[in-house]
């Protein structure tokens, strides 16, 4: 919003540093203070607002130390998460760019999702709160609609190299000269990046090749049911991570930190063609987004640390899962997902393991046995006597390895 007023003042009239908002840096950089300020501020109101309602978690004695004492601790945080994302967004980042209506689109969807499973529980008292089927297909509608728009809006391109015949062809692209054997094209394709290889981005059409000519008109068969899958397996792992104080709050914000960096260098022509990765026109403006995202969460961290004065309930965990995910997917990294948020793989995969298993062992001995004294993993550690805050902190070390890891796989191949 402000950068179409901004725009104007500074094509109209000229107005001195109104030239600034046509730098993603310094929105971003404003997006990222702004969305810090609002968590802050509006955070804790909305804590005090909690409190004097009695707005609560309920808390199930599984024999956890210290689990109890959290019992009253105001809920639906996630509002001030999902506030300090949105105001950022719709004030420095460019509303007609398909990329931000896309992740706009998501927030409200995830947050709204959320916040209906999470006032079940506080003001109907059903702790079980939305159906999970229900989730489920919120989050599998929200992976059709994305996954449409990626596959049929024609106004999300990537910008290729081709190879030609000709020698010292002169191509500007974006302010930038190039004299080689190379021509420069856009295309609308469904193409992503492999992780440690080198000039091998990977067309999810080519699974559908053997149906012979016309092939790619029908690849949303595939795309479509992937991205419904990253959604959801990412939404719900943000979702099981968020059993510790700050765990999936800073868990996100170092992922989200990375993303960042992801689409900077993918949205900037100079950066693409150094690293050799896609280049995706008008991508770096999701790092406006981001950087709102960044904020909101180290914001919302400043109340959720040990010992937490808020939790952000499903409001929040289930809208960082999804937004994380989108993201990855718009920025063409989602196969990077694994590296990435491999602290919340590793929750979900525990859980899954812990459940398999159990069900395996009951049906063969009559007696259910257990992989981990309690899931998801964060628990099992619990359970074996290590403080809160030292898990928490562990996995923080984690999750910087993973991104660390995830950032170089842009030399690394």
């Amino acid at each position: 919003m402000l950068y179409y007023i901004f725009k104007y003042l500074n094509d109209a009239y000229q107005l001195p540093g109104a030239g600034v908002f046509e730098y993603i840096s310094f929105r971003a950089a404003m997006a990222v203070i702004t969305s810090l300020v609002i968590s802050l501020l509006f955070g804790n109101r909305w804590i005090n607002y909690l409190n004097r309602k009695q707005v609560g978690e309920t808390i199930r004695d599984l024999g956890l130390e210290g689990q109890l004492e959290k019992q009253g601790t105001p809920t639906m945080g996630g509002l001030i998460i999902l506030a300090a994302i949105l105001v950022p967004a719709i004030l420095f980042a460019k509303l007609d760019n398909i990329y931000i209506i896309m992740m706009l689109f998501t927030t409200v969807w995830l947050g709204a999702l959320g916040f209906l499973d999470d006032y079940i529980k506080v003001f109907k008292k059903n702790k079980e709160g939305l159906k999970g089927k229900y989730k489920i297909s919120g989050q599998v509608v929200l992976g059709l609609i994305i996954g449409s728009v990626m596959f049929f809006n024609s106004g999300i391109v990537t910008r290729e190299k081709t190879k030609v015949d000709k020698d010292n062809i002169v191509v500007t692209v974006d302010g930038q000269t190039n004299t080689n054997n190379f021509s420069i094209e856009e295309k609308h394709s469904l193409k992503t990046t492999i992780p440690f290889f080198k000039n091998n981005e990977f067309d999810y059409a080519v699974l559908l090749k053997w149906m012979g000519e016309g092939y790619e008109k029908w690849a949303f068969l595939i795309f479509i049911p992937i991205v419904i899958f990253i959604i959801t397996g990412v939404s719900n792992g943000a979702n099981l991570t968020d059993g510790m104080d700050g765990l999936a709050t800073g868990t996100s914000a170092i992922i989200g930190v990375t993303l960042g960096i992801l689409a900077w260098v993918s949205g900037n022509i100079v950066f693409a063609d150094y690293l050799n990765i896609l280049y995706l026109p008008n991508v770096g403006e999701l790092t406006i987004f981001i950087a709102a995202f960044v904020g909101a969460t180290v914001g919302f961290l400043w109340f959720n640390t040990y010992p937490a004065q808020v939790f952000m309930g499903d409001t929040g965990s289930l809208s960082l899962g999804g937004i994380i995910a989108v993201f990855a997917i718009i920025i063409r990294k989602e196969l990077l997902i694994p590296i990435l948020c491999g602290v919340f793989l590793i929750e979900s995969l525990s859980v899954i393991l812990q459940v398999s298993w159990f069900k395996y062992t009951r049906k063969k001995y009559g007696t259910g046995r257990r992989i981990f004294l309690m899931s998801p993993l964060h628990h099992h550690y619990q359970k074996k006597g290590y403080p809160e805050p030292k898990i928490v902190l562990r996995f923080f070390i984690v999750g910087i390895a993973l991104a660390i890891m995830t950032i170089i796989t842009l030399k690394i191949r």
